[in-house]
Formats: structure tokens, C-alpha cells, sequence
């Protein structure tokens, strides 16, 4: 009998492997076509489920390849009705998937990495090691997976999608983008590329080639202190990404793309949540075009870090406000189940 690992992944094949596929077997090559929608429309998880297939064929199909699916493993439900769910991949690793509900919105923030590789300090998956990146289908089945809940829960369809889960996306490139593709074309789940949000911890060359790539969806830049000293202690990868060379990759991206830029930043008490600290905020936005969304922390176990007082964030934002800035404070969601920003690890 074949063994799954013997069998090619379906999903991983391209519409010419797919239409040799069907002439080796007597098939009309319009079947490739069946399949990928199957597939990317459709979101079949198993071969039987391609009813417009013969038996003969499916059969055939199943001798030569597989789907890998991912599994839901468990799910929570936050007292602010945000689900955080623990997917399951076909080699038994683990991923987290959030659905945050508000009342004009149904966000899924999805997962690029099991793990991640940064070590970002205030992250608990930064405390994780990067066991390897996920398949465009992988990530695929995260949206539809979420979509599926806000619609059985909320009654309401998925609006917006973030890939602000577990791993650094732009680490692993090819996959995001390919699973872009498939959720927003026409062929696929036809969703609107400007209501994805890709957040990057600072990745300055990869940034630069999104916006080569002429890209349509929206960038997050995950800053968190505009001082390269400070930004050093709580995230390495500044070491090699400073700001200034992630404000030139910020401005080439805006300039070739027009697409919106987001600056995330925490307020971590007593550590960059100064006027000084917002002064220097102030005069990285003045380079680059964006807005800025304050985060309100989530403590983890593996840091000291705290949140800052609501007087401290007040004159923060208001500062920043006084300014021009376009500035959000975001509270958290799913905090109580560990879902919140910077709470993935695999623990729910």
C-alpha cells in the first residue's frame, strides 16, 4: 500500500503538472482545472470530495498524490468572544490561528512560521525556536478555517486578515506570498488584497523586494521604539535592520506601491514611553507616510516587561496627535486565553 509520504502533495502541484497528469492517464486536460478549483475555490481537504471526478479518476488521482490539511486540535473562546484555535499540521507540529471579532469587523491573524526565529524579547514566540515555515497551503487553511468560524459563531463573513501570528512573514517569502494569491484571486477565495494587513518585525531587503514585486496589500512594521539603542535590546534583528536603512525600505515601498504602511508599537512602562521616546516616534513617521496603531502590552512569563499607565499613554498619544499623526490606541483582544499580540507559543 503507498504511504502518504510516497505521495506527491496535490495542492503543491502546478496546472501543466496536473494536465500531464490527466493525459498519462486518458483524461481531458481540462480536469487540471476542476482540480484547482476544487482545491482554491472550493477548499476541498480530500480527494473524494471532487464529486464531478469519476471514481475511476479520483482513484487514479489518489494512487499519485495527497492533501495535508491542517487540523483543528483545540479552541477557546475569550470572555471578548475572540477565538483562538491550535492547528494541527500533517507532521504533528502545532501553529496558533486568532479570530478577532468587533463590531464592523472579523479579523484572522494568521501564522507564517511554526516558531519563529527573531527572539524578539516582549514575544513569547520569539522564545521558541523556528522549526520551519509553512506551506502557502498551510496558511491557506488558517483563513479558511477562521472564515468558517465567523460565520458558525457571529454569523458575519471574514473581513480582514492579518499575518500577524506565529514567525516573521517575510522570512519566509514565497509561501506568504503565494497564499496572498490564492486567497485574493478570482480563482481562489477572491478576497480584496487591501484588506491584508503582512506585519514584519524589519526585514529592510525583503521589504524592498515586495515593493519590486508591486504588491497590493497593506505593510505593518512592527517598531516599538524609534531609537536604535533601545530598539536593539528588545529586537535583535535591528542589529542588521536600523532604522535608517528600514526608513529608506519603508519610503521605496511606499513610493513604488502607494499601499498604506502601519507602525505597531507597544508601550512598554518606563522603557520607551516617554515624550522623548514619542519625539523620536514623531520624527521616524515624518520619513515615511504611515499611521500608527499604540498597542496596549500583554505580559508573558518569559519577560519583565509591563504595560504603561493610562496618563503615560494618554500624553503618549496625545503628543503624537497635537502633531498630525493619525494615531490609534489598540486595546487588546483574547488576552485571558493567551491570544493577544505577542501571546502565541502553543500553550492554550
Amino acid at each position: 500500500m503507498e504511504t502518504v509520504a510516497k505521495l506527491k502533495d496535490l495542492r503543491k502541484a502546478s496546472k501543466e503538472d496536473l494536465v500531464d497528469f490527466f493525459k498519462s492517464i486518458g483524461e481531458k486536460p481540462f480536469r487540471a482545472k476542476q482540480i484547482q478549483e476544487w482545491l482554491w475555490k472550493k477548499s476541498a481537504t480530500s480527494i473524494d470530495e471532487m464529486t464531478n471526478l469519476s471514481l475511476n479518476t479520483r482513484n487514479k488521482l489518489k494512487e499519485e498524490y495527497t492533501i495535508l490539511p491542517i487540523a483543528t486540535a483545540s479552541q477557546q473562546i475569550s470572555n471578548d468572544k475572540t477565538i483562538k484555535s491550535a492547528f494541527k499540521l500533517h507532521d504533528q507540529h502545532l501553529i496558533e490561528g486568532v479570530l478577532i471579532p468587533t463590531d464592523d469587523r472579523m479579523t484572522a491573524c494568521v501564522s507564517s512560521q511554526v516558531g519563529c526565529s527573531l527572539s524578539c524579547t516582549f514575544c513569547a514566540t520569539g522564545y521558541m525556536d523556528r522549526l520551519r515555515n509553512l506551506d502557502a497551503s498551510e496558511i491557506y487553511d488558517q483563513v479558511v478555517a477562521i472564515r468558517k468560524q465567523a460565520e458558525e459563531n457571529y454569523n458575519a463573513p471574514l473581513t480582514n486578515i492579518v499575518y500577524m501570528g506565529m514567525g516573521e512573514p517575510l522570512l519566509n517569502y514565497k509561501n506568504v506570498l503565494e497564499s496572498i494569491d490564492r486567497i485574493t484571486s478570482p480563482e481562489g477565495l477572491n478576497m480584496s488584497p487591501k484588506r491584508i494587513t503582512v506585519s514584519t518585525a524589519g526585514i529592510a531587503k525583503m521589504i524592498t523586494k515586495l515593493a519590486d514585486d508591486e504588491v497590493k496589500f497593506n505593510l505593518a512594521l512592527s517598531l516599538h521604539a524609534a531609537n536604535d539603542e533601545k530598539r536593539n535590546t528588545i529586537m535583535p534583528i535591528n542589529e542588521s535592520n536600523t532604522l535608517d536603512v528600514l526608513s529608506k525600505a519603508l519610503q521605496y515601498f511606499y513610493k513604488k506601491t502607494g499601499n498604506r504602511i502601519t507602525f505597531e508599537y507597544i508601550l512598554f512602562y518606563n522603557f520607551n514611553d516617554s515624550l522623548k521616546d514619542a519625539e523620536e516616534l514623531y520624527r521616524f513617521w515624518k520619513k515615511v507616510p504611515a499611521r500608527i496603531n499604540i498597542i496596549e502590552y500583554n505580559p508573558i512569563s518569559e519577560a519583565q516587561y509591563t504595560n504603561t499607565d493610562p496618563q503615560t499613554l494618554e500624553k503618549f498619544s496625545t503628543y503624537l496627535e497635537q502633531k498630525g499623526v493619525n494615531v490609534n490606541v489598540r486595546r487588546s483582544r483574547g488576552k485571558d486565553i493567551d491570544a493577544a499580540c505577542g501571546q502565541l507559543a502553543n500553550k492554550g
